[in-house]
């Protein structure tokens, strides 16, 4: 026990005790001292947190039909599709509405306002599927039946 101790205190500087004057022993010898520790000054820095840049939504163009225009010559100057201009028009010109049973897409008439978004094409995702105006040539002769193909 003896030796931990004496090992222990040969690792600590030694105290100072009484002599008065700061940095001697009680012998008159100079002790080293220890620096005090300096902290950072002020409040504690935290990583910050800077959230991402929102990717701005597509801006709407307007087009106003002219002579000769269809969806499909409107599409290729904005680098779109017809069915995506039809799309987005919809609820403006019901003519223009994929769903409804009174859809025709080359009715356009002069002076029709349009909304389009250039350069961007809408996929099944985001737009309804177009209905086919085309019976297949075997179902167009079959009658309509109540029984289920075998299969």
């Amino acid at each position: 026990m003896v030796l931990l101790a004496a090992l222990a205190s040969a690792c600590l500087p030694p105290v100072s005790r009484g002599s008065g004057a700061p940095g001697l022993d009680a012998a008159g010898s100079r002790v080293p001292t220890l620096a005090p520790s300096v902290g950072p000054t002020g409040p504690t820095p935290r990583p910050s947190f800077v959230p991402p840049t929102p990717t701005p939504a597509p801006t709407f163009t307007v087009y106003s039909v002219a002579s000769g225009d269809n969806l499909n010559s409107i599409a290729r100057k904005f680098g779109t599709s017809a069915r995506s201009i039809a799309y987005w028009n919809r609820s403006t010109y019901p003519s223009l509405d994929p769903e409804s049973a009174g859809y025709q897409p080359n009715l356009l008439k002069l002076g029709w306002t349009l909304f389009l978004v250039p350069n961007v094409i809408l996929t099944d995702d985001e737009a309804p599927p177009l209905p086919t105006t085309e019976v297949p040539a075997d179902e167009s002769s079959e009658e309509p039946t109540d029984e289920l193909p075998s299969g």
